[in-house]
């Protein structure tokens, strides 16, 4: 918290406008610090050995870290800003898609477990912003959460694939991959019948 407050000081101290502020901000920065990690991950295309894919799971971890850091920032501070808002959620899914699909060609993640995952996700999201266009709020769900933290745990196992600290790391990722699978259609079904109890309110209360 000390290293957080004194991040917040010294980019308080910058000679920035308002207007600029609300770009570069200590949440955004940190949100784009995840989205640069992205490019690192590109070398899971050379089927890295047991060191390199220790280091790209740290990255990941590193990645995912910020995702819940953003966050606390913004809401400890209350810098709420609209970049924040657009940035965020395209960070989060922007690393985890990322590195499920690179996993695809060095056959750590079946093909169509990630292809479900995505596509469900840009379902959602399609959802949300149809609703959100008409002012309603359809709020994350437990089951997405849940979805979230399973699928962060099952990318990162995949991504150190070797043996570690004992376990079968591809094997841990595997099984946290399918329940993260399970969960994604789960929710993903639950946003649907959110939306369609929503559509069928909206057409009944229409002139």
């Amino acid at each position: 918290m000390l290293v957080i407050d004194a991040l917040k000081r010294w980019f308080d101290s910058l000679p920035l406008s308002p207007a600029e502020r609300k770009i570069f901000n200590l949440p955004n920065v940190l949100t784009m610090l995840r989205i640069a990690i992205v490019p690192a991950l590109f070398l899971l295309l050379l089927s890295p050995d047991q060191t390199w894919s220790l280091v790209l799971a740290g990255l990941f971890v590193l990645a995912s870290l910020t995702d819940i850091l953003d966050g606390w920032v913004a809401r400890r501070y209350g810098i709420v800003t609209t970049m924040g808002k657009f940035l965020d959620p395209i960070a989060d899914k922007l690393v985890v898609n990322t590195a499920m699909i690179l996993m695809i060609p060095i056959g750590r993640i079946p093909a169509w477990v990630a292809a479900v995952i995505v596509i469900r996700d840009f379902v959602v999201d399609g959802i949300r912003s149809i609703a959100s266009a008409d002012g309603i709020v359809i709020a994350a769900s437990p089951l997405g959460k849940q979805k979230t933290v399973c699928q962060a745990f099952a990318v990162t196992a995949l991504i150190i694939h070797y043996p570690f600290l004992g376990a079968d790391a591809h094997f841990v990722g595997t099984v946290l991959v399918y329940l993260a699978l399970v969960l994604t259609v789960w929710s993903g079904l639950d946003y649907l019948l959110k939306f369609y109890r929503y559509s069928i309110r909206k057409d009944t209360d229409a002139p």
